[in-house]
């Protein structure tokens, strides 16, 4: 089953694509199903602030997933910046949407991006930082799934070079372990795939770590910002769920997991 469970259009602040165009470039490719994940946060300071408009976002999926229906299932999404602080704030944004799917992300640590706190504090460990942060989202927030789970590297990579997964598998671990025991899942994220990186978020090795810990929630998204790139690389995600011990990817109706073979 061809699947996008992470992609953004314009109702993300760094998105111009329309949710219409985004499903027929889907259905053209033969993806069953897509779920819009737009970005989302309550943080004034946070880029991501303000853009959403709800009423306009939910009007346009519910058009597509009328005139789509029976071609292509469409899944109300969103990706939270953050959303292990102001947790209250969140909750009170949330209430009443009808959600089918919630990502949780860490792009700012200290009120700055992960570039700006990258290269503004050279000092310390972008990396341990970073998963630090993510370790108390994992710990606190209300999400479903973990999305590009190393996500510095994308920042950290033309500087640094590809990080050691041994100098930092304690903490992984930890977040992992946490993950597993409050049914948070993971995504293959294959934007990775599309960039000098070459490779997925996160690594095959932090993805055989989750499977050996007990992990089985997996989702496949292109974290993709335009229409033609809807589902890139799926066939390389799904090999390497293989590799790593999986043999089922999720999806969710009302942020209920469904297990789906691969």
């Amino acid at each position: 089953m061809y699947i996008d469970y992470h992609h953004h259009s314009n109702h993300s602040f760094d998105s111009k694509a329309d949710v219409e165009e985004i499903c027929q470039k889907a259905l053209e490719k033969g993806i069953k199903e897509i779920c819009f994940t737009e970005h989302f946060s309550v943080n004034p300071a946070a880029p991501t602030y303000g853009h959403m408009k709800w009423p306009l976002y939910l009007e346009k999926l519910s058009y597509c997933q009328e005139k789509f229906q029976g071609q292509l299932t469409i899944k109300t999404g969103i990706e939270l910046c953050e959303p292990h602080l102001m947790m209250d704030a969140y909750k009170d944004a949330l209430l009443d949407i009808p959600l089918d799917f919630i990502l949780g992300s860490v792009h700012n640590i200290d009120q700055l991006t992960l570039r700006k706190f990258m290269n503004g504090y050279p000092q310390k460990d972008c990396y341990q930082e970073y998963f630090l942060e993510l370790e108390k989202m994992v710990e606190h927030a209300d999400i479903d799934v973990i999305a590009h789970f190393d996500l510095m590297k994308r920042y950290a990579y033309p500087i640094y070079g590809h990080y050691s997964f041994f100098k930092y598998e304690s903490i992984i671990t930890s977040i992992l372990q946490k993950a597993i025991a409050r049914k948070i899942g993971l995504e293959i994220n294959t934007s990775g795939w599309r960039t000098a990186l070459n490779e997925s978020l996160p690594s095959k090795d932090i993805l055989s770590l989750y499977k050996k810990l007990g992990g089985e929630l997996l989702t496949i998204g292109s974290d993709s910002h335009q229409a033609g790139t809807v589902g890139d690389h799926y066939q390389e995600a799904v090999q390497l769920a293989k590799e790593c011990g999986f043999t089922d990817i999720y999806t969710y109706t009302k942020r209920v997991p469904k297990k789906i073979s691969i």
